[in-house]
């Protein structure tokens, strides 16, 4: 789906959730070629100039949610959950207090560190970033990547979002599945210098199917918001 048009779609369902005329919604989506800005994006982040762009059929798009820029395209799994935030409870440490911006984050990435382990990966957060991360002893599986980026975690899925004044999520994750990676040469994904990025792809041979992985990911946003806790 084009990248404006699932935005608009964000845009309208959010609105029939916060009137209670929709149920929240988890988008599982493939865009083509595009590199998005958010609220902290630098143009200098952006590596390409126009003819390059113009050669690589990729769309420039500035957005509402947070964090810099990053790419979308055919083999990356693209989920935008539509959820109102604030009637989902905080962690058990956290009794009775409504989730916040983070919190949400910290749970968006738990839930594809959960997807991910059905696929015998150990992924997890690193701190002070935001994202899902395989550390150096994952990574070094990865056949394409020179030596030297193999000796540091890698970011296998990339997050931001925006929650409305109606307190609807918008936007959320892009796990690279099997993308073209040669485009994250064409900026500095997230404004992270010399932070790798890489794919299961990279890691699992073969790669897994998009419909699976999207099944993965569906039965973890439900297990992660949906379940009750114990």
């Amino acid at each position: 789906m084009d990248y404006r048009q699932a935005w608009d779609l964000q845009g309208k369902y959010a609105v029939e959730i916060a009137e209670g005329e929709r149920a929240p919604t988890l988008l599982l989506l493939e865009h083509p070629h595009v590199y998005t800005f958010g609220r902290s994006g630098r143009i200098e982040n952006l590596l390409w100039k126009e003819d390059q762009l113009h050669q690589k059929n990729i769309d420039v798009q500035w957005v509402d949610r947070g964090g810099d820029v990053t790419y979308h395209g055919p083999g990356q799994l693209v989920g935008y959950p539509l959820i109102p935030l604030y009637s989902f409870r905080a962690p058990d440490e956290h009794p009775g207090t409504p989730l916040d911006y983070i919190g949400y984050l910290r749970r968006l990435e738990k839930l594809l560190i959960q997807a991910l382990a059905d696929f015998g990966l150990v992924a997890a957060q690193r701190r002070g970033y935001t994202g899902v991360w395989i550390q150096s002893d994952v990574w070094s599986r990865c056949s394409r990547c020179l030596p030297a980026d193999r000796q540091k975690p890698a970011k296998l899925a990339s997050i931001g979002v925006k929650v409305d004044a109606r307190g609807i999520t918008r936007h959320g994750f892009a796990l690279n599945v099997d993308p073209d990676m040669s485009y994250w040469d064409g900026i500095v994904p997230c404004g992270l210098q010399d932070e790798p990025v890489a794919a299961l792809s990279d890691l699992l041979d073969p790669a897994p199917r998009m419909e699976v992985v999207k099944g993965l990911v569906t039965q973890a946003f439900e297990q992660e918001f949906f379940t009750p806790r114990l």
